[in-house]
């Protein structure tokens, strides 16, 4: 087995050390992203999980690997530092971009219309319709997403056009000029929340499943008499909401296609 030359301990202790820095800002990255952006189940529904491990992967990996490229104790100091400087830099652009992109895609509301919860993320949004929402609703979220709720149409006109819009991609949950308060629905949940024994009936195997998010939610002595449920449509998958059927409070997530 050939001898590790010193030149190749020195670059690859470079390399190690760029590394444990690389991973110490992806692990302040990860509670950023999951802890505020998509905590649980957003990480799923939404991708974050997927999008998060591009980026960090990315990061992580061109550091450390072009230190070790580079890394060269017999260059000049100047020309040393310079090449470390450009490789920090690059990798700070990639980051940026990196977290910049999950972040558009980030989730921003929980809205409930007409008979489904929709998770609506902030590149859905058209940005030209914010001025429309409700003043206290034109700030989009940074921590996590919030409860809203679609009102009722104010013409027949305003939904015709809107169902016509929903059809061409852009569902009720995106629009700002419908979102309301999602207390102010709570009627409408009530009539078209099902009892939790009908989605039990309906997926017999996902029993253990649904009784241990029960157990998961803030309230762990509630019964299965007490809870509703609602599906849920994320980006490209289905989930369902459940519900305390006195307060329309959501107090789990199950990974059930209910519709």
């Amino acid at each position: 087995m050939p001898a590790v030359t010193p030149s190749v301990k020195s670059r690859l202790s470079a390399a190690g050390i760029h590394l444990t820095l690389s991973l110490a800002v992806a692990a302040l990255a990860a509670w950023l992203v999951f802890g505020l952006w998509y905590p649980y189940p957003y990480r799923e529904i939404s991708g974050g999980r997927h999008l998060f491990l591009i980026v960090m992967a990315v990061d992580v990996i061109m550091g450390p690997l072009l230190t070790l490229a580079v890394f060269n104790r017999n260059k000049p100091t100047a020309e040393l530092r310079r090449d470390l400087t450009v490789i920090g830099m690059l990798q700070v652009a990639a980051l940026a971009y990196g977290l910049w992109a999950v972040s558009v895609a980030r989730p921003v509301h929980l809205v409930f219309e007409i008979d489904r919860f929709r998770v609506v993320h902030a590149i859905d949004i058209p940005e030209e319709e914010m001025d429309l929402a409700p003043p206290e609703l034109r700030r989009l979220p940074w921590t996590g997403p919030t409860l809203l709720s679609v009102r009722n149409f104010r013409s027949q006109q305003e939904g015709s056009d809107a169902t016509l819009t929903a059809v061409q991609g852009f569902p009720l949950g995106v629009r700002p000029f419908l979102w309301q308060r999602y207390d102010e629905a709570r009627p409408q949940i009530l009539k078209v929340a099902r009892p939790l024994g009908d989605l039990k009936n309906r997926f017999p195997g996902q029993v253990g499943t649904i009784d241990a998010a029960l157990r998961s939610g803030p309230d762990r002595g509630r019964t299965s008499e007490s809870v509703a449920y609602v599906p849920m449509a994320g980006r490209d998958k289905f989930w369902t909401v459940l519900l305390d059927l006195r307060t329309t409070e959501v107090i789990a997530f199950v990974p059930i296609d209910s519709f």
